[in-house]
């Protein structure tokens, strides 16, 4: 018996548990939506359009449309802004998962105010897509099928959507899909590591300690290179909106709390392998002392 292997073995639980979560975040309605890649906060879209010279044009759609909220609204800019995206059909937020994107709107509205404090603001969930393997965020279709669902004529050009943002996102696509692999080679080699932690309490030896901090360290491998390519992805996307959408008043927000249970999952492994390397000394000592005690007798 082996009563030791009990503590790598819920380290490797742990890390299981977390990396699954990872990878099934937001794959239904309200389920982890905090837990996102990324956000793409689309509430204040247009607030680069509110001074345009062109509204009122009848040959415009979006110029009528525009010309008519000016017309019809007389508060704050802030809330203008926040009812042509309504008008638009755009939803006040997009946010990525690893296996698809959800949308919905913030409650009880998208910007602080005197009555209203940040802490107070939280998502509302309309819909998330079909959960589907190597899937990739592609936030200038998001909004497109939007426009279109909405039955307006009005396209992402007319709204001034930066084409630096589609050429930005590409870049992290292939990367995205590596992710997805890396994330489910993870879980398979943690999941033999796990199962061979509880057959070390029944077996001891040598050697299913060395099988264990091998299994074990290969799926630190692969979950620290899944965490560090993650990081990329949401560096990366979050950085490229953040640079060419603010004109236009569109902006991302990083998934911290995702990047928080993915790096704690690879680092419960590694401590699963640290603690079978502590074994494996231990153990070596522990049959030279008994050895030595047996040429004493």
């Amino acid at each position: 018996m082996r009563p030791t292997a009990l503590v790598p073995a819920l380290f490797c639980a742990g890390s299981l548990v977390l990396t699954f979560l990872c990878l099934f975040a937001g794959h239904k309605r309200d389920f982890m939506e905090n837990y996102h890649l990324v956000t793409l906060n689309t509430s204040r879209i247009g607030q680069n359009l509110l001074n345009s010279s062109t509204a009122g044009n009848p040959n415009d759609p979006f110029s009528v449309l525009f010309h008519n909220l000016t017309n019809a609204f007389n508060g704050e800019i802030d809330d203008l802004v926040g009812d042509l995206a309504k008008e638009l059909g755009l939803e006040d937020f997009y946010s990525a998962h690893i296996l698809d994107y959800c949308y919905g709107s913030y409650v009880p509205g998208p910007l602080v105010n005197a009555t209203v404090s940040h802490k107070d603001i939280h998502k509302n969930v309309t819909k998330c897509m079909n959960t589907t393997a190597g899937y990739e965020f592609d936030p200038t279709a998001a909004l497109e099928t939007s426009l279109r669902d909405n039955g307006i004529n009005v396209t992402l050009k007319e709204l001034d959507w930066p084409d630096d943002i589609q050429k930005g996102i590409k870049t992290v696509h292939i990367l995205q899909k590596v992710v997805f692999g890396f994330y489910c080679a993870g879980i398979a080699l943690t999941f033999i590591a796990l199962l061979a932690a509880l057959a070390a309490i029944f077996a001891s030896g040598r050697l299913m300690a060395l099988v264990n901090i091998l299994v074990s360290a290969l799926a630190w491998i692969v979950l620290a290179i899944a965490s560090a390519m993650v990081t990329v992805v949401i560096d990366k996307s979050s950085n490229t909106v953040n640079k060419y959408g603010k004109h236009i008043g569109v902006e991302a927000h990083r998934g911290a709390k995702f990047l928080t249970i993915t790096w704690v999952a690879t680092a419960l492994v590694i401590l699963a392998s640290i603690a079978w390397c502590f074994e494996c000394v231990i153990g070596s000592r522990r049959r030279r002392q008994s050895a030595y005690v047996g040429k004493q007798g």
